[in-house]
């Protein structure tokens, strides 16, 4: 250790948008500098990075590819010798997992984004280049795998065998705070309703659309995001006649904005691993209405407090037009629900104590 540091290096495969790139470096430029050595090892491109960090060395490998880095990392770790190693992403997670059985000394955390085995439902390129066996595999070679969600927990028990003891559940920290909207509704005759995801199967904006062919109220919908199904989805757009309604924002730096300039956040995701989009809504004070699916909602979501869970299209729909009718949510008790239990203070402290108890 150097000055009786404990010596972390977290990879991650780039400084791109994505939650999970932004969640671990945050947790890396976060934790205690009096206590922890930190370094984060990136082996994508330095031009692709979105995320400005401060106090932390950032290394980039500039590799196309994860798999073109095995060999970069392999020398990373001989020459620099760290303690604990933090990887995020099933494929990383996979190749560090392999790796470290070269390294007996340095204890190894994966980080899991998904609750995979619902995933690969949706998305068959998880489960093409990820098969289940490989993964079961991985897991069993790190020191310990850490859950964002209940549900990422059990399934990870259940569906690939990993000893409950060698995982533990940490959520993800409200990484920024955003000014809390002044009003509650912003048009009495109308509704203003928002999502921000990636345009791919497991997000279900197909869901979203169908629900929202059956509404009779005036609303509008801002859907935030791109991806390989944005063909999909605005043929979609153009078969429920929703045209009038919808509007399609590719990208943007000022997401809280946007929430904060609706009333409601429409999550229609098959499977996530822990939403952060929803604690950013709660911040600002927009609830939400969800279909119920694995990947934390219950963790995130207080009945009535912050938002709703659906369970099927005809609930949802029925959530909407009482939403419409009466509009129940106060900005304050939204956002406090998050704060209480994600706090950057409460989640990196589960963060330092867990990397502690690895070095005793």
């Amino acid at each position: 250790m150097t000055n009786n540091k404990i010596k972390i290096l977290f990879i991650l495969p780039s400084l791109a948008a994505g939650g999970a790139e932004r969640i671990l470096s945050f947790v890396a430029q976060e934790i205690d500098k009096t206590l922890f050595d930190t370094t984060l090892l990136v082996t994508g491109y330095e031009k692709d990075t979105v995320y400005t960090l401060k106090d932390l060395n950032v290394v980039y490998l500039n590799k196309p590819r994860v798999l073109k880095s095995i060999f970069s990392i392999t020398n990373y770790l001989k020459q620099h010798k760290p303690n604990i190693v933090v990887t995020s992403i099933v494929h990383l997670n996979t190749m560090a997992a392999l790796i470290s059985v070269r390294f007996p000394k340095i204890k190894f955390v994966a980080r899991e984004a998904n609750v995979l085995s619902t995933l690969s439902r949706y998305n068959p390129y998880t489960k093409s280049i990820f098969p289940k066996f490989l993964v079961k595999t991985a897991y069993k070679l790190v020191d310990t795998i850490i859950c964002q969600s209940k549900d990422m927990q059990d399934d990870m028990i259940t569906n690939y065998g990993v000893l409950k003891s060698k995982t533990v559940l940490i959520n993800n920290p409200i990484t920024k705070y955003h000014p809390l909207k002044k009003v509650n509704r912003i048009d009495d005759n109308s509704l203003k309703l928002i999502t921000v995801a990636r345009l791919s199967k497991e997000k279900g904006h197909d869901r979203l659309l169908r629900a929202l062919s059956n509404i009779s109220f005036k609303f509008s919908y801002t859907i935030i995001g791109d991806g390989i199904e944005k063909s999909t989805i605005l043929n979609l757009v153009k078969q429920y006649q929703l045209e009038d309604h919808v509007r399609f924002i590719k990208y943007t730096d000022n997401v809280s904005d946007y929430l904060s300039d609706s009333d409601l956040f429409l999550q229609g995701s098959y499977v996530e691993g822990f939403p952060n989009v929803l604690l950013e809504s709660c911040i600002v004070g927009t609830p939400i209405l969800a279909f119920n699916a694995p990947g934390g909602l219950n963790e995130i979501i207080e009945h009535g407090e912050n938002g709703f869970i659906a369970h099927g299209i005809e609930e949802f729909i029925d959530y909407l037009n009482n939403l419409y009718s009466d509009f129940i949510f106060k900005p304050e008790s939204v956002s406090q629900v998050v704060k209480d239990r994600f706090d950057k203070m409460v989640i990196i402290e589960k963060y330092e104590n867990l990397f502690k108890a690895l070095m005793e």
